[in-house]
C-alpha cells in the first residue's frame, strides 16, 4: 500500500495529495483495490495500539539513521490523516495497529520484503497456540474466534480435482 502511495502522491507534504490518496484507497480505486487502509483499526485495541507508539518512535530514529526522514514523516502524515478520515467515515475511533510501522521498520533493517509476512505470523504463533490450548482446557471459544469443520461432513476430494 506505501509503495503504491509513494508512486502515486507527489507531493509527500501534501495533505490534500495524501487524503485523495486515502479517499481512492477507501473507494477500492488504489492499492490493491482491496478498499482497505492496511494498518489501521484494531478488535481490542478500539482508541489506539499502545505498541504503535513504541514502534513508531524507534521507526523514527532509525529513520533519522538511515536518512529516510522524509519517508518516516510519510507515514506520520498518513497516520495523522487516515484516522481521521477513517473515523469521520466509519463514525467510530480508527488508529494504527502495530503492523502499521512494521513495515517500514523491517525495510529499514534491510530485511527483505519477502520474509515480511513470515515475520509477522512467526511473532504471533506463540500467542495463537496459546488462545487455542486455553479454548480446549477450558472448553470455551475465547477471542478471537476459531471454528474447527465437522471433518465427518466433509467430502474428501482427491488432490487432482482441487
Amino acid at each position: 500500500m506505501m509503495t503504491d502511495m509513494k508512486a502515486d502522491v507527489k507531493k509527500w507534504d501534501s495533505d490534500t495529495e495524501i487524503s485523495a490518496y486515502i479517499g481512492k484507497l477507501i473507494e477500492g480505486n488504489a492499492g490493491d483495490r482491496s478498499g482497505k487502509v492496511y494498518g489501521f483499526g484494531h478488535a481490542v485495541y478500539t482508541l489506539s495500539d499502545p505498541r504503535t507508539k513504541i514502534l513508531k518512535k524507534y521507526a523514527g530514529i532509525l529513520a533519522q539513521k538511515k536518512g529516510l526522514t522524509e519517508e518516516f514523516e510519510l507515514y506520520s502524515k498518513v497516520e495523522e490523516l487516515a484516522s481521521k478520515i477513517l473515523s469521520e467515515r466509519k463514525e467510530t475511533t480508527i488508529r494504527p495497529n502495530v503492523d502499521y510501522y512494521s513495515g517500514l521498520l523491517y525495510r529499514l533493517l534491510g530485511i527483505p520484503v519477502e520474509i515480511f509476512t513470515p515475520i509477522f505470523a512467526m511473532s504471533r504463533v506463540a500467542g495463537w497456540s496459546a488462545h487455542r490450548i486455553e479454548q480446549i482446557l477450558q472448553n470455551k471459544i475465547i477471542r478471537p474466534a476459531y471454528i474447527t469443520p465437522d471433518l465427518e461432513k466433509l467430502d474428501y476430494r482427491k488432490i487432482e480435482s482441487r
